[in-house]
C-alpha cells in the first residue's frame, strides 16, 4: 500500500513538472521569437504571450482529458478533474516573471527588448530549477544530476538557438 501511495505521489509530481516544462518551453519560444522580430510593444508582447500560454494550457488539459478517456474509458472523477486542472493551470507560476518584466516595460521602467531578454533568462533558469526539482530526490550521484541538468539547459539553449536561426 505504501508503495502505491509513493508511486501515485511520484506520478502526480511528474505531471506537475511535465506541465511546467511544456509551458516554459512554449513561453521561451515565444519570448525569443518576439525579441528577434524587434519593434514590438510591451502590450503586444504580453498579449502574444498570454494567448500562447492559455492556448498551451488548454491544449495540455485537452490532452490529459483525451488520454484519460482512452486509458480509463470514462470521464474524470471530481478529484481527478481537480488534479488535472491543478496540474495544467498550476503551471502558470512558471511564467509570472515574464509578465512582471513586460509590465515594467509597459510602465516605461524598462525597454521591451530588455524585458524580453530578462524573460528568456528567467525562463531558462526556470527550466533548470524544474530539472533540479525533478532530480533532487532521485538516487543519482552529483555528476549524474549535473549531466541531467546540463542536458536540460542545453535543450533550453537549443530552443533559443533554433528560434534565433528561424527568425534572425
Amino acid at each position: 500500500m505504501a508503495a502505491e501511495i509513493d508511486e501515485a505521489e511520484r506520478a502526480a509530481r511528474a505531471a506537475h513538472l511535465k506541465e511546467r516544462i511544456y509551458l516554459t518551453f512554449a513561453a521561451l519560444a515565444v519570448v525569443i521569437t518576439l525579441s528577434t522580430h524587434g519593434h514590438v510593444s510591451a502590450g503586444e508582447a504580453a498579449t502574444t504571450l498570454i494567448v500562447t500560454v492559455m492556448g498551451t494550457l488548454l491544449a495540455v488539459f485537452t490532452a490529459d482529458l483525451i488520454s484519460h478517456l482512452v486509458v480509463h474509458e470514462r470521464l474524470f472523477t471530481p478529484p481527478e478533474l481537480r488534479h488535472a486542472l491543478a496540474s495544467s493551470f498550476g503551471a502558470l507560476s512558471t511564467v509570472v516573471l515574464p509578465f512582471v518584466f513586460l509590465g515594467f516595460a509597459g510602465l516605461d521602467a524598462w525597454s521591451t527588448d530588455a524585458a524580453l531578454r530578462a524573460s528568456a533568462i528567467a525562463l531558462l533558469a526556470s527550466l533548470i530549477v524544474i530539472g533540479w526539482i525533478a532530480v533532487r530526490r532521485m538516487p543519482l550521484t552529483w555528476s549524474q544530476r549535473l549531466v541531467a541538468l546540463g542536458a536540460e539547459a542545453a535543450l533550453g539553449l537549443a530552443v533559443i538557438g533554433l528560434q534565433v536561426l528561424a527568425h534572425g
